[in-house]
């Protein structure tokens, strides 16, 4: 049988079942719903389980794969990489302030950002990605604002020819959606380039919704009607979807990303 339980309860326990089944030494026990502890950290499902919802007829592969990638990752991050090895994987992508609530604020390598965001800096591997400690950071001799620079060029080049959709709406609203689905579609509100890309389309400052780490999409500043339209579908988008970043809009500018609609 591949569904998991839709019940969180059920749910956390039966990843327990899973854990302990295909990798009998490790230690895990819950911590409550949607909660465990693996190997003595703490391990959120909330991502999981929105991964699952999505495609419940596949619910235990998706727990199983989820599970092997997060163990390997484990495993990977104690091996050291020298920075020429790394340099061309380093990554940025953009988190809420809650991350911190599974990452050690102390350990981790990171930025503040704006709507209650910060960017964390990852090794992209085939499978998986690793995040940068700041012990990392230090055994390269680099500082955060050089880890953040190379970050944003690998972003940059990622993937240099991004499809664009516009959609145009009664109101005379416009919308456009980048939709890569290669992990960094709303990281790409980190490129230099945006503002000069999207301002014609939007005839000047725009709005970007990422309610999640796969979603990344402008829109025009007006009409107030069309905005709060969307609006409402990005704060449902935020409840559903895997990787939840904000439900607030970022606002693009010839000098930079600004925080909230509202301010």
């Amino acid at each position: 049988m591949s569904h998991m339980p839709r019940e969180p309860e059920a749910f956390s326990e039966q990843v327990v079942k899973i854990l302990r089944r295909h990798f009998p030494d490790r230690e895990v026990r819950l911590a409550g719903p949607m909660d465990l502890y693996l190997d003595g950290r703490h391990l959120g499902l909330n991502n999981l389980y929105r991964m699952v919802l999505s495609d419940s007829l596949r619910g235990v592969e998706i727990v199983e794969d989820f599970l092997e990638q997060l163990l390997e990752g484990d495993n990977f991050s104690q091996i050291p990489m020298p920075l020429s090895v790394a340099l061309g994987r380093i990554m940025p992508r953009i988190q809420p302030l809650s991350i911190f609530e599974q990452l050690d604020i102390e350990q981790v390598a990171y930025l503040p950002f704006v709507n209650d965001t910060v960017i964390l800096y990852v090794i992209d591997m085939p499978r998986m990605t690793v995040s940068i400690t700041i012990e990392q950071m230090i055994r390269w001799g680099i500082d955060i604002d050089e880890l953040d620079r190379i970050a944003r060029e690998n972003l940059a080049k990622y993937q240099p020819s991004l499809k664009l959709q516009i959609v145009e709406s009664k109101e005379g609203g416009r919308a456009a959606i980048f939709n890569m689905q290669d992990g960094y579609d709303a990281a790409r509100l980190l490129l230099g380039s945006l503002w000069q890309k999207l301002a014609p389309e939007f005839k000047g400052n725009f709005y970007v919704a990422a309610p999640a780490r796969d979603m990344f999409m402008a829109i025009s500043c007006g009409p107030d009607a069309f905005v709060e339209k969307l609006q409402e579908r990005i704060l449902l988008d935020y409840k559903r979807l895997p990787y939840p970043i904000s439900s607030n809009l970022f606002i693009v500018t010839q000098d930079g990303v600004a925080g909230t609609r509202a301010a």
